[in-house]
């Protein structure tokens, strides 16, 4: 079925990479296809055979964006990731530099690792379990974040604790690292070579494993960090619940949130938060209240960045308290025993 494309936030990569074939002509197309796997090339192709009405301003929106990506991976081959990020920012901005970062990153997976996310997890728990915690941390990384919490949350607890650890610590791979593993797996389970750029772990890449883990096994995993290094775990802990995430409250949680918070603390958190985290304080206090809070943010007038993410920070961790308690649930988190039904 021809589909119709008009606007670029709801574009899928798919259909992206085939608006960009299309407009490259179909002498760049045709070397670009030569390189793909059969299941993306099937994918790509029927996409592009059913692409029908691109109006110009989406096209070069959609060659621009492929411009942005073309000129970060050439960024990130000149001096790495941190030099990419600073010329991206004097470019196009903090948070445009970021999304392209975000996507590139994930992009330079080598494809030895790709195929494993076609991998049942108790399989590639079996298949990994007696290797060096290092190497475990190593694929874990490679694994998109639910993939990677289902295989750590099959490992044994104390095998849990050192590979996150690892994760948490981990710098950059090498790419002679990278290859080396990515052989082993392709020996294991029968894929192809792919790519040997560099990737690193690290705090966030941890967290965000721990956001979607088994409770328990989050807190195991946590304790045991902490006792090997305090202030990581607790890095660890601001990377898993950022204010933004509390959109991720239902509204009761968000009222007893509200029950612990000081108003003055929340209007000066509220001054740089998104409209989506206003709305959803607003909606769950009297409309007097919101009137007062608004008041206090106007009032206060222009404040340093600094002192509204203390504010921000504090309302996080008495989250993380009221949630530790059992008092609050923020979606997504945790397993079977925290599901509301």
């Amino acid at each position: 079925m021809p589909t119709q494309v008009n606007n670029f936030e709801e574009l899928t990569s798919t259909q992206k990479a085939a608006i960009a074939l299309v407009a490259f002509g179909t002498e760049v197309s045709s070397l670009v296809l030569k390189t793909l796997n059969e299941e993306d090339l099937e994918r790509l192709t029927v996409e592009i055979a059913n692409l029908r009405e691109v109006p110009p301003d989406l096209e070069e929106k959609v060659i621009k964006d492929c411009h942005d990506i073309f000129m970060a991976r050439q960024y990130v081959s000149q001096g790495g990731i941190d030099f990419a990020k600073n010329i991206l920012e004097k470019a196009v901005g903090n948070q445009r530099a970021q999304d392209i970062l975000t996507r590139l990153e994930s992009s330079l997976r080598t494809s030895g690792f790709n195929m494993l996310k076609n991998i049942d997890p108790q399989q590639l728990v079996n298949f990994i379990r007696n290797e060096h915690p290092q190497t475990i941390s190593l694929i874990l990384t490679q694994l998109v974040p639910q993939q990677a919490a289902a295989v750590l949350s099959e490992l044994p607890p104390e095998l849990q604790s050192e590979v996150s650890l690892r994760v948490a610590t981990m710098e950059k791979i090498s790419p002679e690292v990278l290859k080396e593993v990515e052989s082993t797996l392709e020996t294991h389970f029968q894929d192809t070579a792919g790519r040997d750029l560099s990737v690193s772990g690290g705090a966030k890449t941890i967290a965000e494993i721990l956001n979607i883990i088994e409770t328990s096994a989050e807190k195991n995993i946590l304790q045991a960090i902490e006792a090997d290094d305090a202030d990581l775990a607790s890095e660890i802990k601001n990377m898993m619940f950022v204010f933004d995430d509390i959109i991720l409250l239902d509204d009761r949680g968000v009222q007893r949130l509200l029950k612990e918070v000081e108003t003055k603390d929340l209007a000066i958190s509220l001054k740089a938060a998104a409209d989506e985290v206003k709305n959803k304080i607003f909606a769950n206090v009297s409309e007097r209240v919101s009137l007062l809070i608004k008041e206090e943010m106007e009032f206060m007038g222009p404040m340093r960045l600094t002192d509204v993410e203390a504010s921000q920070q504090r309302i996080v961790e008495t989250i993380r308290r009221l949630e530790e308690e059992g008092q609050i649930v923020i979606a997504g988190r945790g397993g079977k025993d925290d599901i509301i039904v």
